[in-house]
């Protein structure tokens, strides 16, 4: 045990030990001064006897060993086992760590969340009217209250007052608190206590960009039209509500205590942003420790911190970010950071909504996904090495914040020979190449935090984008027509490739030019420029994309190569990939796979996302290992893999011939499985996930009434109705007249409405193929034969590598065939 930094002066001095200096007797503040001593007393006479030469020593060390003693009593005195530490507030941190206080104070974590008050509140509430979709709405003062006059629930005009405001630049956003109960905390606050019990919150549409002073309304993604008012992106729908979305890491000890039976919040925090508590740990035991007399921190306890985020791995460092700064799902209580993210939370692979197929971000990843992929990870490097922890800001400016750790040889990087741009232009610049920026929410640039070399060559090859093309495609807006010309010029990079992918083959040149075959164009010129450029020396390390790819097209070899890649461990195939490369051969299907997976689940070495991945892919494998792989990892070390496991094992075959000594292994690991559907029980699809489990572990019960707080919860959620009318239906068989009749007509009722809800999807959706057949095998039960037809004809169009959505289309054209026949 390392001892702390002595708190006082005083300290310092009974630290500070003099070769052959006199031991003194010592108080908290320092030597007693006892008066001059007499030097002639203390020698010791030639004449002494030898008896009196060892008493004199006896006692002279009789000082020094009660010190001795007593410092090693200081140390090996230990607070009792067994403390919790607890929230205090950044209060209780500021008294010692005053410098990183200052830091802290307005960073936009500091700015994370706050009550709307004349301080924090940047939008202009004076009386102004803004416009979107038709819809007139105004923003103005009602005394001490900011106020927004929109279109509510039921879709009418009302006047709202904002509570909250969510952050602070490049934009600010507001919130509108419904469902209050009476006698909750009415949110009375003064000074610097600014926790309460919050009821359900949503997040306006209406925001601010902070930037440019202006209203704006931000629009999902690819959404045009007006949002009807039960749309769940409406903002009033579920996909804009703040404990579902954002609380977790905008607030501090944030415990969202959702009531699925009242469908209610009673929301906490300790902080209402993002304070010194949520990344060091709650502090209670440290603020103790610190208060103590004591030379030393606790032997039992260290420091009293939680979290270390300064030692020589850098796990701990970056997975206590990686919560707020990752898309993920939450498997049980928030973690309060340290090297355990994966007991805690779900990171979610390299799907193809939010990366491209070579990792890079298409949609918000919030960064961590893309630094598992990068070199800097796998060197090492962690967030603090570039980012300030406290101000958030980056430790040196421009293409310092690179180069000071790649300080080669003079001249390697920031020159004209390394990036062939004009030095100081936007082009010159380290990010733009390396860590490309693409914008969301309308006025927020988000860098690519993969890191990674431009590759123009897998753009030719692969289609995927590359950082070289992403200023240069506006070289070609020449050979565009006046009209596409004037509709592209304003738009960046990503959104000519979301457009290209939409439609493909749409003219926007007068020679017949593509959009898609003007990116493809300019793709081939950067290509040759790199070529040009470096010639021998130009990088062209092997890539995951180039497995990954073809994998997704279904091209011939790729899954012996998708295998090979999965036993490569370095840089070259990050753990995110290759973990989703096995979910990816999973969903096609793939057999032949059962040897590797068990080779990955047999190695304790391997990250828990590829042991979770290889479980949940076992089943599917035929593997005659399934049952005892899957059973030995209930009590694997990473919660993720358990989870993965223990759900592996429900939805497998072998489920039926489990021995009773591993079913109960079985009920004790979902019991965290129930822990982590809960952490969303306020979402539908958390209830009817379980409802699933329970139908497969045989307890109708159960089932029944998960689907039923499932549709509760979110009643015009697709999904529960349908499994419980297949659930009435089937448990109904065994049932007297009036109650089989009494369940079969809840059963009917309940697909209709299902009905109702996938047709409502599958117009918000178009493009959605997995939507479409959903809606088409609906339209299929219901009767409806040629809606149905057309229905599976369009997802089968949208998604034609889908063998399942062209088998059912095929079957069902025939069987309409035969029958007009």
């Amino acid at each position: 045990m390392s001892a702390r930094r002595p708190k006082k002066a005083s300290r310092q001095k009974i630290a500070k030990t003099q070769p052959n200096s006199k031991s003194q007797p010592q108080t908290q503040d320092g030597p007693v001064d006892d008066g001059p001593v007499d030097q002639a007393a203390s020698r010791v006479p030639t004449t002494a006897k030898p008896i009196g030469s060892r008493r004199l020593l006896v006692w002279g060390l009789i000082p020094v060993l009660m010190i001795a003693g007593g410092v090693f009593a200081d140390y090996w005195s230990a607070m009792p086992e067994g403390i919790e530490p607890t929230f205090v507030g950044r209060d209780a941190c500021a008294k010692c760590h005053a410098e990183q206080m200052d830091a802290f104070s307005g960073s936009d974590h500091d700015k994370a969340m706050d009550l709307a008050t004349d301080q924090t509140v940047l939008g202009d509430f004076n009386d102004v009217t803004f416009e979107h979709d038709g819809l007139s709405n105004r923003l103005f003062r009602d005394g001490k209250r900011f106020m927004v006059h929109t279109d509510g629930e039921d879709g009418q005009m009302h006047d709202f007052e904002v509570k909250y405001v969510f952050g602070v630049y490049p934009l600010q956003q507001y919130m509108v608190e419904f469902d209050r109960e009476e006698g909750t905390d009415a949110n009375e606050v003064s000074g610097d206590d600014k926790s309460c019990e919050i009821s359900r919150l949503q997040v306006l549409r209406i925001s601010w960009d902070s930037r440019d002073n202006r209203w704006f309304y931000l629009r999902p993604p690819d959404v045009t039209e007006k949002l009807a008012a039960d749309d769940p992106l409406h903002w009033t729908g579920i996909a804009q509500r703040w404990q579902t979305m954002c609380a977790n890491c905008h607030s501090t000890n944030l415990q969202e205590n959702f009531d699925p039976k009242t469908a209610t919040y009673h929301t906490t925090f300790s902080e209402i942003d993002v304070s010194c508590e949520a990344c060091h740990g709650p502090a209670s035991l440290h603020v103790e420790l610190a208060n103590k007399s004591s030379l030393f921190w606790d032997r039992r306890y260290g420091d009293g911190l939680v979290n270390h985020l300064k030692g020589d791995d850098a796990e701990p460092q970056l997975q206590t970010c990686a919560p707020c700064h990752s898309r993920r799902g939450v498997m049980g209580a928030a973690g309060t950071g340290g090297p355990n993210y994966f007991d805690h939370y779900r990171l979610e692979m390299l799907n193809e909504l939010t990366y491209h197929g070579d990792g890079q971000i298409k949609d918000e990843d919030y960064v961590y996904g893309s630094f598992l992929q990068s070199k800097m990870y796998h060197k090492g490097i962690r967030c603090s090495d570039c980012h300030d922890p406290h101000s958030l800001k980056l430790k040196h400016p421009g293409n310092e914040t690179c180069t000071s750790c790649h300080q080669h040889s003079a001249g390697k990087y920031d020159v004209v020979s390394h990036h062939h741009h004009t030095p100081g232009s936007e082009a010159a610049k380290c990010v733009n190449c390396h860590m490309p920026e693409t914008t969301y929410m309308e006025v927020d640039p988000r860098r690519d935090h993969s890191i990674r070399v431009p590759r123009p060559d897998l753009s030719v090859s692969l289609g995927t984008p590359n950082a070289c093309s992403r200023c240069h495609v506006k070289d070609r807006l020449p050979q565009m027509d006046s009209d596409q010309r004037s509709k592209l010029e304003p738009l960046e990079y990503a959104q000519w490739l979301r457009l290209a992918g939409e439609e493909p083959s749409a003219e926007v040149g007068a020679d017949g030019a593509t959009l898609q075959g003007l990116i493809e164009q300019t793709d081939a010129w950067c290509d040759e420029a790199c070529d040009r450029w470096y010639g021998a020396d130009r990088k062209r390390e092997p890539h995951f994309a180039e497995t990954l790819v073809p994998l997704r097209r279904g091209e011939a070899g790729a899954t012996e190569r998708a295998i090979e890649l999965l036993k490569i461990t370095d840089y070259r195939s990050p753990a995110i990939a290759r973990a989703t490369i096995i979910e990816e051969l999973t969903r096609q299907g793939a057999r032949g796979i059962s040897s590797v997976v068990n080779e990955l689940l047999n190695d304790a070495e391997q990250h828990p996302m590829i042991r979770a991945s290889a479980a949940a892919a076992l089943p599917a494998t035929g593997s005659s290992q399934t049952v005892t792989q899957l059973v030995r990892l209930l009590d694997d070390p990473s919660r993720l893999v358990r989870s993965a496991a223990a759900q592996a094992l429900v939805n497998s075959p072998e489920l039926q011939q489990l021995s009773p000594e591993d079913r109960s292994k079985l009920e004790v690991a979902l019991k965290e499985v129930h822990e982590e559907f809960m952490t969303a029980s306020d979402r539908s699809g958390a209830h009817l996930g379980w409802g699933i489990i329970c139908e497969r572990l045989g307890r109708p019960a159960e089932a029944i009434e998960a689907y039923q707080t499932a549709i509760r919860v979110e009643p015009t959620t697709t999904g529960p109705h349908v499994n419980l009318a297949a659930l009435f239906e089937r448990v109904a068989g065994g049932m007297e007249p009036a109650e089989r009749d009494r369940y079969l007509a809840a059963a009917g009722k309940l697909r209709k409405q299902h009905l109702a809800l996938l047709a409502r999807d599958a117009k918000l959706a178009p493009e959605l193929a997995p939507v479409q057949f959903q809606y088409g095998l609906a339209l299929y039960l219901d009767g409806q034969m040629e809606d149905a037809l057309s229905q599976l004809k369009l997802a089968s169009d949208l998604e034609p590598e889908n063998q399942q959505f062209k088998v059912v289309y095929e079957e069902l054209k025939a069987k309409l065939a035969a029958e007009q026949n």
